[in-house]
């Protein structure tokens, strides 16, 4: 029988603030919560925004005196409002109406003169033109004579064409967290989003690593664009050619698995399998493809499975903006006639008369474990992964250009959670969370492929959602930001609406869809199901079947049986009591990211190695040797 891959810890980082304890999602519907849960999301965006701190064990204001929750939400519900979620991009990443480049010139001698400079001898160049003449001034100086002319790059600036973006809360900085010794910005993301998933837990890691054998965890991670900004890839393209050196970390930290690196070397300490699967927009579905993989198959027991992607800096900005891609301010402006400034707010609007995406960064991570080890060591249950599936697009005419591929994985996932849950389950009790870029060719696309797989399967009204209207779209990150919002909707019972749109495009395929233009309450137990669709250019398509606690727990007991299930519950109180507990401290500004360099640092020589097994320092099982054949019928 496989084993079911069970969600029992998440955590993260995004324009909506904190993942962990449902807070990302809070923040979506915050004004449908109830008073109290309201208040605590409130205070805990608060201490992520530097609006309030811990002093002496306890919550204080920017002047020092005791505030509570709230009075928070008295006090700073505004401002935490326009300073969340997708807005107008701020300064503190780039200069957005300066950023720096050059222009190229000829520069013409006067006539009877020519171009003359002096310049140290040190910053001659190294091939020195063939029209240059030059003297000594002193040992350290030359002067420099062009009869004629000479091309140049003069340094200027630009203003950013697209100024909508959904960046972190206004004020929080994953760099001043931790040691973070000039990493790239999504690597600070990773340590931030991948801790948060860790402590959200309520087990000790140390407990987990002692349950399982060192090679049974496992942790796919990475990002789509690697990181791109000064500190990475970006960095070493950039120095020579603005007069700087390349350090020795950007190459090595831009790489695109570098998120899962760090999360094995400084956060888990783990020696299992690791890896990263890139599928551009739909690179989170890749790696939980792999992740449930392992887990089902039974070599993998638990598994870090999501994504940190940081893609708001100049460059990329661009080259999306020249593809056509983004949503510019000036085609927003269009959108809105009257207006004198953007709606960015409303820069994201899927499925609406819309202009282009806008660019977000997030950090999404997940816990998996085997039903098993969940019920032995009571782990929260927020879900389940029911199935993954992947296809490409066959032939095509265009690299971004939408094909067949994820008709097929739509349809698949929309069969194996029918499957399961039954065919009353699938068109009463299901929703999707859908791609939904805000491109104009998304809104046709994809709304046509949700269509037609609503009317194969006898579904008359859909429920559609798509976050990328409050998150943006954080490329490899976007289905982990999906399915983030998606665990809320079992928590609190709202899925949140599409609210930056007043109504659907005309060319939107909708007779069996209903798309949520508002906020919808179902009750934490009214969905089953979630299907989850990711779409990238190349013809990267996935769609997940996610299935809901309740419908989680009630495979499990007729697996496990009613005995076992009993049990469970008696170990799960103290894992509730220990993740609430983490959630009230974290909101309380007293705890912090896990980052453990240079920690018990194991090396080949400590290793304890027969032909059967080898034990490693610091775990308490040991990697099995004894490997069967696995071709036996062919020896």
């Amino acid at each position: 029988m496989a084993r079911l891959p069970v969600i029992v810890g998440f955590g993260g980082i995004s324009s909506a603030g904190r993942s962990s304890a449902h807070h990302g999602y809070r923040r979506l519907i915050i004004d449908q919560l109830d008073q109290e849960s309201a208040q605590e999301t409130y205070a805990d965006l608060a201490q992520l925004m530097g609006l309030t701190r811990n002093q002496n064990g306890q919550v204080v204001d920017r002047d020092g005196s005791a505030i509570s929750q709230a009075e928070i939400a008295q006090r700073y519900a505004a401002h935490i409002k326009d300073n969340t979620l997708i807005r107008r991009l701020e300064n503190n990443l780039f200069n957005r109406d300066a950023i720096p480049e050059h222009k190229t010139a000829t520069l013409a001698a006067e006539p009877g003169g020519p171009i003359s400079f002096t310049l140290k001898r040190k910053q001659l160049p190294t091939d020195i033109p063939d029209n240059w003449q030059i003297s000594d001034l002193d040992e350290n100086r030359v002067k420099v004579d062009i009869p004629d002319q000479m091309e140049v790059l003069l340094p200027s600036t630009r203003s950013s064409k697209v100024q909508s973006a959904g960046q972190l809360p206004t004020g929080f900085d994953p760099e001043k967290l931790y040691q973070a010794r000039s990493h790239p910005r999504g690597l600070q993301m990773t340590i931030y989003g991948a801790s948060d998933a860790v402590q959200s837990l309520g087990i000790d890691w140390e407990l987990v690593r002692s349950a399982v054998a060192p090679d049974e965890i496992g942790v796919f991670s990475g990002s789509a664009m690697g990181q791109l900004d000064y500190a990475g890839s970006g960095g070493m393209l950039q120095a020579q050619l603005t007069g700087k050196r390349v350090s020795s970390k950007q190459l090595a930290l831009g790489l695109a698995e570098m998120p899962a690196d760090f999360i094995n070397a400084y956060i888990l300490g783990s020696v299992g399998t690791t890896g990263c699967n890139v599928g551009a927009c739909a690179t989170f579905m890749y790696n939980l493809n792999l992740a449930i993989r392992e887990i089902q198959s039974g070599r993998r027991r638990v598994v870090v499975v999501g994504n940190s992607e940081a893609p708001i800096t100049p460059e990329i900005i661009e080259g999306y903006r020249t593809m056509g891609a983004l949503a510019e301010d000036e085609k927003l402006l269009a959108l809105d006639p009257g207006r004198n400034t953007p709606d960015y707010r409303r820069a994201a609007r899927p499925f609406a008369d819309n202009c282009g995406f806008t660019l977000s960064e997030s950090s999404q991570f997940f816990i998996l474990f085997d039903d098993q080890l969940a019920l032995d060591l009571g782990a929260n249950i927020y879900g389940s992964v029911a199935d993954v599936f992947v296809n490409a697009d066959g032939y095509k005419k265009s690299i971004p250009g939408p094909g067949v591929g994820n008709y097929i994985t739509l349809a698949k996932a929309a069969a194996v959670t029918r499957a399961i849950i039954g065919d009353e389950g699938l068109r009463r009790r299901s929703f999707v969370q859908a791609h939904g870029t805000s491109t104009p060719q998304n809104r046709v696309t994809e709304s046509h492929i949700l269509n037609e797989v609503a009317k194969i399967n006898g579904i008359d009204r859909w429920s559609v959602a798509a976050v990328k209207c409050y998150l943006g779209h954080s490329l490899a990150v976007s289905a982990g930001d999906q399915l983030m919002a998606s665990l809320g909707v079992w928590k609190y019972g709202y899925i949140p609406g599409i609210v930056t749109v007043d109504r659907l495009a005309d060319d939107v395929h909708d007779s069996n869809l209903n798309f949520l233009l508002e906020h919808t309450e179902v009750g934490p137990r009214g969905m089953d199901a979630v299907l989850m669709n990711a779409k990238g250019f190349g013809g990267n398509n996935a769609t997940g079947s996610i299935l809901a606690p309740h419908v989680t727990e009630q495979m499990l007991s007729r697996k496990h049986g009613t005995a076992a299930m009993v049990e469970y519950r008696r170990r799960n109180e103290g894992v509730a009591e220990a993740c609430a507990n983490y959630d009230r401290e974290t909101i309380a500004a007293k705890t912090a990211p896990i980052y453990r360099f240079d920690h018990n640092v194991v090396a080949g020589t400590d290793l304890e190695m027969t032909a059967e097994k080898i034990r490693i320092p610091g775990f308490s099982g040991s990697i099995d040797l004894k490997l069967e054949n696995p071709y036996e019928d062919m020896a």
